[in-house]
């Protein structure tokens, strides 16, 4: 039998943050709790977040009812919450994230190993990585506010930034990424978020100054939809890296390697750690590069996303440093970013018992 705790959570964000449909000025969401008993009755609790984020994934509203539905239904035997079916059935990705995620962390603690572990030792002997290197994140501002904020950034031991373009005009984001390059020099690695604003025109023009820049790769500079504009902009001397294609219900996954050189996950959109590991390395087998990112997550999902980027192979830098943007949080963090790099909690499940008071554990 599986029992199931829940406690809805509200964040202020520092600053407004506008994604294509909104303008965000707070994070809700849900700790979910996943108890198990052993055979002796004792009782073990893992604990999940589900953090919905329109357009990747369902509604707060959504998100929220349908976990109100699962713990209705919790008292029935045999219903599976660890994979596809069962319990899960008609849960949208953060709610299947959150339960997803706290059945992981109830079994790696039963097991005592780290989240990051349990989700590799069914795949996979390759081990995992003890510390996740992370990007820095400039968002959109003048070209003084822009190479300010990269400056600071690179001083804080960020070796790889990602820059936010796509709100101005084209010529206006090209002279502010070459601001950048000319202030951060040639050691730092840069990479160009687009959030889909580009025309194919644009992203023509944009690719070549890019990839004159040198930089990494350019995310989701065209429309989610447009997998054939991605895929004429490759080869050009800058990757191209896909996000709302690959994220939320209409996402496409396992299919990227003829679009895109570099994909980048969300483990809330892709519906929990597991799925997101498998899809990590699936796509790492067909020669496409994963990265991970939060989608400005309360600290138990941005914890789970630190393991997740530990369970995948040669991971890069991954968009793990979100954890300013919020005013407060839930609880302590277990894994700051100290140099650019966070070190994966040893565990057991995700970070022993530094949760354990979030839902009244006994």
């Amino acid at each position: 039998m599986t029992d199931f705790t829940l406690r809805e959570f509200a964040l202020d964000l520092e600053t407004p943050l506008g994604t294509a449909k909104e303008t965000i000025t707070e994070r809700r969401g849900v700790l979910v709790g996943v108890d198990r008993y052993g055979p002796d009755g004792t009782r073990i609790r893992g604990i999940g977040e589900a953090a919905p984020l329109t357009p990747w994934t369902e509604s707060y509203d959504e998100c929220i009812s349908s976990l109100r539905g699962l713990t209705a239904e919790s008292g029935e035997e045999d219903q599976s919450v660890d994979g596809d079916g069962g319990l899960l059935d008609g849960l949208g990705p953060a709610a299947r994230h959150g339960v997803t995620l706290a059945a992981a962390d109830a079994t790696a603690r039963t097991k005592g190993v780290s989240l990051a572990e349990h989700l590799t030792s069914a795949a996979a002997t390759d081990g995992v990585a003890e510390t996740v290197p992370v990007n820095g994140t400039v968002g959109d501002g003048s070209v003084e506010e822009t190479v300010d904020a990269a400056e600071t950034a690179v001083a804080d031991g960020f070796d790889c930034l990602k820059l936010k373009v796509g709100a101005r005009d084209l010529e206006t984001d090209l002279e502010r990424l070459r601001a950048v390059r000319d202030a951060v020099g040639d050691d730092v690695t840069l990479r160009a978020d687009v959030n889909g604003a580009w025309s194919r025109a644009e992203a023509n023009r944009a690719v070549g100054v890019l990839a004159e820049l040198d930089f990494a790769y350019v995310e989701q500079p065209l429309a989610a939809d447009d997998l054939a504009g991605h895929s004429d902009l490759r080869g050009r001397g800058v990757d191209i890296a896909l996000d709302e294609s690959v994220n939320g219900a209409d996402g496409l996954s396992r299919g990227v390697a003829a679009y895109a050189d570099v994909v980048v996950l969300k483990p809330m959109a892709q519906g929990g750690p597991r799925a997101t590991v498998s899809v990590g390395r699936h796509v790492r087998s067909q020669g496409v590069t994963p990265v991970v990112t939060t989608t400005i997550d309360a600290v138990v999902a941005r914890t789970a996303a630190v393991h997740v980027a530990a369970a995948i192979p040669e991971i890069p830098a991954c968009g793990l440093a979100t954890g300013d943007y919020l005013s407060d949080d839930v609880a302590a963090d277990p894994c700051p970013v100290v140099d650019g790099a966070v070190a994966v909690p040893e565990g057991p499940g995700l970070a022993g018992d530094a949760f354990d008071e979030l839902l009244d554990v006994e």
